[in-house]
Protein backbone atom coordinates (compact mmCIF):
# COMPACT_ATOMS: atom_id res chain seq x y z
CA UNK A 1 0.00 0.00 0.00
CA UNK A 2 1.09 3.72 -0.56
CA UNK A 3 2.97 5.51 2.13
CA UNK A 4 0.57 8.85 2.76
CA UNK A 5 1.24 11.53 5.57
CA UNK A 6 -1.81 12.69 6.37
CA UNK A 7 -3.77 10.29 5.76
CA UNK A 8 -3.42 6.89 7.41
CA UNK A 9 -5.65 4.14 5.71
CA UNK A 10 -6.96 0.75 7.89
CA UNK A 11 -9.41 -0.06 5.13
CA UNK A 12 -8.88 0.18 1.51
CA UNK A 13 -9.61 2.94 -0.29
CA UNK A 14 -12.07 2.70 -3.37
CA UNK A 15 -12.08 3.72 -6.73
CA UNK A 16 -15.00 6.01 -5.86
CA UNK A 17 -15.01 8.59 -3.15
CA UNK A 18 -17.64 11.24 -1.66
CA UNK A 19 -15.95 14.12 -0.05
CA UNK A 20 -17.85 15.71 2.96
CA UNK A 21 -15.60 18.55 4.57
CA UNK A 22 -17.41 17.48 8.21
CA UNK A 23 -15.92 14.55 10.04
CA UNK A 24 -19.57 14.25 11.25
CA UNK A 25 -20.64 14.43 7.99
CA UNK A 26 -18.52 11.72 6.82
CA UNK A 27 -19.91 9.41 9.31
CA UNK A 28 -23.80 9.85 8.72
CA UNK A 29 -23.41 9.26 5.09
CA UNK A 30 -21.30 6.14 5.84
CA UNK A 31 -24.03 4.64 7.95
CA UNK A 32 -26.73 5.99 5.67
CA UNK A 33 -24.78 4.35 2.39
CA UNK A 34 -22.97 1.67 3.10
CA UNK A 35 -24.90 -1.66 3.74
CA UNK A 36 -22.25 -3.82 5.50
CA UNK A 37 -20.56 -2.02 8.80
CA UNK A 38 -18.18 0.76 7.64
CA UNK A 39 -14.66 0.00 8.48
CA UNK A 40 -13.03 3.59 9.73
CA UNK A 41 -10.35 4.27 6.62
CA UNK A 42 -8.84 7.14 9.18
CA UNK A 43 -9.18 8.63 11.99
CA UNK A 44 -5.82 10.65 11.66
CA UNK A 45 -5.80 14.33 12.32
CA UNK A 46 -9.76 14.15 12.56
CA UNK A 47 -10.28 13.79 9.23
CA UNK A 48 -12.52 10.73 9.68
CA UNK A 49 -12.95 8.47 6.44
CA UNK A 50 -14.86 4.96 5.90
CA UNK A 51 -14.89 2.68 3.51
CA UNK A 52 -17.62 -0.43 2.99
CA UNK A 53 -19.85 -2.20 0.96
CA UNK A 54 -22.87 -0.26 -1.08
CA UNK A 55 -25.72 -1.03 -2.08
CA UNK A 56 -24.56 -2.29 -6.12
CA UNK A 57 -21.75 -4.55 -3.97
CA UNK A 58 -18.54 -2.56 -4.80
CA UNK A 59 -16.64 -0.22 -2.32
CA UNK A 60 -17.74 3.18 -1.35
CA UNK A 61 -15.16 5.53 0.52
CA UNK A 62 -16.61 8.21 2.26
CA UNK A 63 -13.44 10.65 3.33
CA UNK A 64 -13.51 14.22 5.16
CA UNK A 65 -12.05 16.62 3.46
CA UNK A 66 -11.53 19.66 6.75
CA UNK A 67 -12.43 22.64 6.49
CA UNK A 68 -10.70 24.70 3.47
CA UNK A 69 -8.84 24.53 0.08
CA UNK A 70 -5.30 23.58 1.81
CA UNK A 71 -6.73 20.72 3.64
CA UNK A 72 -8.94 19.24 0.74
CA UNK A 73 -5.83 19.38 -1.84
CA UNK A 74 -4.14 16.86 0.64
CA UNK A 75 -6.75 14.56 1.18
CA UNK A 76 -7.13 14.67 -2.66
CA UNK A 77 -3.93 14.07 -3.38
CA UNK A 78 -3.38 11.28 -0.96
CA UNK A 79 -6.25 9.75 -1.91
CA UNK A 80 -5.48 9.38 -5.08
CA UNK A 81 -2.74 8.34 -4.01
CA UNK A 82 -3.84 5.42 -2.44
CA UNK A 83 -6.28 4.41 -5.96
CA UNK A 84 -9.57 6.64 -5.60
CA UNK A 85 -10.18 7.86 -9.43
CA UNK A 86 -13.99 9.32 -8.76
CA UNK A 87 -13.94 12.18 -6.69
CA UNK A 88 -17.40 13.65 -5.26
CA UNK A 89 -17.77 16.78 -2.89
CA UNK A 90 -20.98 16.37 -1.03
CA UNK A 91 -20.83 19.64 0.98
CA UNK A 92 -22.68 22.87 2.59
CA UNK A 93 -22.74 26.18 0.47
CA UNK A 94 -23.95 29.71 1.12
CA UNK A 95 -26.68 31.40 -0.96
CA UNK A 96 -25.98 34.52 -2.59
CA UNK A 97 -28.93 34.70 -4.62
CA UNK A 98 -32.63 35.47 -2.87
CA UNK A 99 -34.48 32.12 -4.87
CA UNK A 100 -32.49 29.72 -2.91
CA UNK A 101 -33.93 28.64 -0.07
CA UNK A 102 -32.10 26.80 2.75
CA UNK A 103 -32.53 22.80 2.62
CA UNK A 104 -32.01 22.95 -1.49
CA UNK A 105 -29.61 20.66 -3.18
CA UNK A 106 -26.96 22.50 -6.14
CA UNK A 107 -24.91 20.67 -8.69
CA UNK A 108 -22.06 22.49 -9.65
CA UNK A 109 -21.62 23.09 -13.44
CA UNK A 110 -18.50 25.09 -12.72
CA UNK A 111 -16.35 26.69 -10.39
CA UNK A 112 -15.07 29.86 -9.97
CA UNK A 113 -11.63 30.26 -8.00
CA UNK A 114 -11.61 32.78 -5.73
CA UNK A 115 -9.04 30.59 -3.44
CA UNK A 116 -5.34 30.40 -2.82
CA UNK A 117 -5.28 27.01 -3.44
CA UNK A 118 -6.63 26.63 -7.14
CA UNK A 119 -5.20 29.69 -8.18
CA UNK A 120 -1.92 28.50 -7.16
CA UNK A 121 -2.25 25.34 -9.43
CA UNK A 122 -3.46 27.27 -12.17
CA UNK A 123 -6.92 27.55 -12.24
CA UNK A 124 -8.24 30.67 -14.02
CA UNK A 125 -11.16 31.49 -15.06
CA UNK A 126 -13.73 28.69 -13.76
CA UNK A 127 -12.84 25.05 -12.56
CA UNK A 128 -15.42 22.33 -14.73
CA UNK A 129 -16.20 18.60 -12.99
CA UNK A 130 -15.98 15.55 -15.02
CA UNK A 131 -19.23 15.79 -17.87
CA UNK A 132 -19.72 12.37 -17.13
CA UNK A 133 -20.68 12.60 -14.00
CA UNK A 134 -22.14 15.70 -13.99
CA UNK A 135 -24.28 14.10 -16.63
CA UNK A 136 -24.79 11.15 -13.97
CA UNK A 137 -25.41 13.89 -10.97
CA UNK A 138 -28.00 15.53 -13.46
CA UNK A 139 -29.76 11.82 -14.00
CA UNK A 140 -29.66 11.12 -10.63
CA UNK A 141 -31.41 14.26 -9.52
CA UNK A 142 -34.60 13.05 -10.61
CA UNK A 143 -35.00 11.68 -7.90
CA UNK A 144 -33.71 14.23 -5.52
CA UNK A 145 -34.11 17.44 -7.40
CA UNK A 146 -30.98 19.59 -7.84
CA UNK A 147 -30.45 22.78 -9.77
CA UNK A 148 -27.45 23.28 -11.65
CA UNK A 149 -25.29 26.37 -10.59
CA UNK A 150 -22.33 28.04 -11.00
CA UNK A 151 -20.41 28.46 -7.78
CA UNK A 152 -17.59 30.36 -6.40
CA UNK A 153 -14.86 28.99 -3.85
CA UNK A 154 -13.21 31.33 -1.59
CA UNK A 155 -11.27 31.18 1.84
CA UNK A 156 -12.74 33.43 4.32
CA UNK A 157 -16.02 32.11 5.47
CA UNK A 158 -16.42 35.04 7.61
CA UNK A 159 -15.71 37.32 5.05
CA UNK A 160 -15.00 41.03 6.46
CA UNK A 161 -15.70 42.36 2.74
CA UNK A 162 -19.81 42.92 2.24
CA UNK A 163 -18.41 43.95 -1.41
CA UNK A 164 -17.19 41.18 -2.53
CA UNK A 165 -19.89 38.64 -3.00
CA UNK A 166 -21.18 41.08 -5.75
CA UNK A 167 -18.40 40.63 -7.75
CA UNK A 168 -18.80 37.07 -7.78
CA UNK A 169 -22.84 37.44 -8.81
CA UNK A 170 -21.40 39.47 -11.58
CA UNK A 171 -19.34 36.43 -13.10
CA UNK A 172 -22.59 33.91 -12.27
CA UNK A 173 -21.91 32.56 -9.02
CA UNK A 174 -25.27 32.27 -7.05
CA UNK A 175 -23.41 30.05 -3.99
CA UNK A 176 -20.53 30.51 -1.99
CA UNK A 177 -18.66 27.67 -0.40
CA UNK A 178 -14.60 26.71 0.36
CA UNK A 179 -13.52 23.32 -0.99
CA UNK A 180 -14.65 22.39 -4.55
CA UNK A 181 -12.11 24.68 -6.72
CA UNK A 182 -9.20 22.67 -4.43
CA UNK A 183 -10.74 19.47 -5.38
CA UNK A 184 -11.04 19.46 -9.32
CA UNK A 185 -8.23 21.38 -9.70
CA UNK A 186 -6.06 18.69 -7.82
CA UNK A 187 -8.00 16.25 -9.59
CA UNK A 188 -7.45 18.09 -13.45
CA UNK A 189 -3.52 17.39 -12.21
CA UNK A 190 -4.20 13.53 -12.22
CA UNK A 191 -6.59 13.09 -14.71
CA UNK A 192 -9.14 12.21 -12.35
CA UNK A 193 -13.17 12.46 -12.53
CA UNK A 194 -13.89 15.09 -9.88
CA UNK A 195 -17.32 16.60 -8.99
CA UNK A 196 -19.33 18.48 -6.70
CA UNK A 197 -22.83 18.43 -5.20
CA UNK A 198 -24.47 21.06 -2.35
CA UNK A 199 -26.77 21.80 -0.10
CA UNK A 200 -27.67 25.10 0.26
CA UNK A 201 -26.94 25.63 4.54
CA UNK A 202 -27.06 29.33 4.66
CA UNK A 203 -28.57 32.13 3.20
CA UNK A 204 -26.57 35.38 2.40
CA UNK A 205 -28.74 37.89 0.30
CA UNK A 206 -30.18 39.29 2.99
CA UNK A 207 -28.98 41.52 5.56
CA UNK A 208 -29.06 39.16 8.21
CA UNK A 209 -27.42 36.00 7.36
CA UNK A 210 -29.75 32.99 8.06
CA UNK A 211 -28.56 29.36 8.66
CA UNK A 212 -30.08 25.96 8.25
CA UNK A 213 -31.35 24.21 11.91
CA UNK A 214 -29.31 21.03 12.35
CA UNK A 215 -32.47 18.50 12.01
CA UNK A 216 -33.06 20.06 8.96
CA UNK A 217 -29.52 19.98 7.78
CA UNK A 218 -29.39 16.33 8.79
CA UNK A 219 -32.52 15.97 6.61
CA UNK A 220 -30.98 17.50 3.27
CA UNK A 221 -27.55 15.87 3.73
CA UNK A 222 -29.32 12.27 3.73
CA UNK A 223 -30.74 13.76 0.20
CA UNK A 224 -27.28 15.04 -0.88
CA UNK A 225 -25.58 11.52 0.14
CA UNK A 226 -28.38 9.22 -2.13
CA UNK A 227 -28.15 11.79 -4.93
CA UNK A 228 -23.89 11.38 -4.88
CA UNK A 229 -24.52 7.67 -4.27
CA UNK A 230 -27.01 7.22 -7.08
CA UNK A 231 -24.71 9.15 -9.20
CA UNK A 232 -21.55 6.99 -8.56
CA UNK A 233 -23.31 4.02 -9.11
CA UNK A 234 -23.71 3.44 -5.15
Amino acid sequence: MTETIHLRPSAPVAERVLLPGDPGRALRLAQLLVETPAQMLNHHRGLWGYTGVARDGALLTIQSTGMGGPSAAIVVEELIALGAQQLLRVGTCGALVPDLSLGDLLIAERVMPADGVSRLLGADPFLLPDAHLLAKLESAATESPARRATIVSADLFYDPDPSRPSGWMEQGAVAVEMEAAAILAVAARHGIAAGCALVVSDELAGATRRRISTEALHAAEERLGQLAASALGA
